[in-house]
């Protein structure tokens, strides 16, 4: 799907469910990371993300959709457009739209590359990124530390 198909699609969800025209622009933004989709204030645009179009589908977009037109409509009308007001509740009730967006694949840890033991009483601290062992100590014994590099 594209950005003239959402345009499409966000067009007709607002007709069909909210009686009124959709006038500014939809599309696709692969920089959103935890919303599903976000109403621009100032440009009355709509950015959707496509991560939840792929992993679950075109009801899941649609349901996005309707929650980002419940804060244009109500926006542009001057009414409660945020999450907390009655109006935008009650308007994302009566259409359907999602409350909450269902998360995303949880990016992948970066996992350690090095870990720095303790010489005297063997515990071992994770790192990503290396540091000096000489300027540090073991914070249950106060024993010297030697550093590993466990990324391969």
């Amino acid at each position: 799907m594209n950005d003239e198909h959402l345009q499409k699609m966000v067009e007709e969800i607002s007709l069909t469910w909210f009686s009124r025209p959709f006038r500014h622009r939809a599309r696709f933004n692969l920089r959103l990371r935890t919303s599903g989709g976000r109403y621009l204030l100032h440009s009355h645009d709509i950015e959707c993300n496509p991560k939840h179009l792929e992993m679950y589908g075109e009801d899941e977009l649609i349901r996005i959709i309707k929650h980002e037109l419940c804060h244009y409509h109500l926006h542009l009308e001057g009414r409660g457009y945020r999450h907390r007001d009655r109006d935008f509740q009650q308007l994302l009730d009566r259409v359907g739209g999602s409350r909450f967006c269902r998360p995303v694949l949880k990016q992948q840890k970066r996992p350690f590359k090095y870990q720095l033991i303790c010489t005297n009483c063997a515990t071992v601290y994770r790192r990503k990124k290396w540091m000096d062992p000489k300027k540090y100590r073991c914070g249950k014994c106060r024993g010297v530390l030697r550093i590993e590099d466990i990324s391969s």
